[in-house]
């Protein structure tokens, strides 16, 4: 393992510091059966959906104007941060004509209690709706995968303005690639407050293995399919 100074985070009496995340080397078989169903899944799927993702773009574009990809910063692996790449589902001036929603100033237990995504959400598109839905505005994710800042499975990506609220437990999720489906979203999803996601993200931090990852893979395809939790 290796360490990595991630970013200044709160201390419990309010104070910034300096943390660092342990990067965690997982056994190589693992590694690389890992690293290659993440290649060949989220290949696969990317040029199979490659007419659907077109249909998709237009729908985006003249539902409201903007970007049809959105960029935004997320915290990986070691701290580092990537763009993270979806289909846009809000409106493209979301955050001069909301800005409360993005100060991201909590007390810990508000941060705990949070929740992520709420469907009466007044900055999505109706396109964006129902694309969450259906999931599909997470497709472009799988770039990230290809590029190697994601995994099909792991934990949550992070908003850099929020680590400053995770506990050194917490932290635990950064040691691993972050994923496009997780145990948090086959134990609850969107119904799931902010402090059981971060639970989940470390359990399976504990507990990965290449059958977890499968399992995990496999109830995803039915909480999609019924979509359960989704908002």
């Amino acid at each position: 393992m290796g360490q990595i100074l991630l970013a200044e985070r709160l201390s419990p009496s309010g104070d910034a510091r300096v943390v660092a995340v342990d990067v965690v080397r997982d056994p190589i078989a693992y590694a690389f059966a890992k690293r290659a169903l993440d290649l060949a899944v989220s290949t696969t799927v990317i040029v199979l959906a490659l007419p659907l993702l077109a249909v998709l773009a237009v729908l985006v574009r003249a539902d409201s104007p903007g970007p049809i990809v959105f960029r935004q910063p997320r915290v990986g692996r070691g701290g580092r941060v990537f763009s993270f790449y979806k289909l846009r589902t809000m409106v493209a001036d979301a955050q001069t004509r909301f800005p409360d929603l993005y100060a991201y100033h909590y007390t810990r237990q508000e941060f705990v209690e949070m929740a992520l995504k709420t469907p009466d959400d007044p900055r999505l598109t109706r396109v964006g709706r129902k694309l969450r839905k259906t999931s599909l505005d997470e497709l472009p994710n799988l770039i990230n995968v290809i590029k190697g800042d994601m995994s099909l499975v792991g934990p949550r990506p992070e908003l850099p303005q929020m680590v400053r609220y995770y506990t050194d437990e917490e932290l635990a999720k950064f040691s691993v690639r972050p994923g496009v489906t997780g145990l948090w979203q086959v134990s609850g999803r969107a119904h799931l407050r902010n402090g059981q996601q971060l639970a989940n993200d470390v359990r399976y931090v504990r507990e990965r293995s290449l059958r977890f990852d499968l399992i995990i893979l496999a109830k995803t395809i039915r909480v999609v399919l019924l979509r359960v939790g989704a908002l």
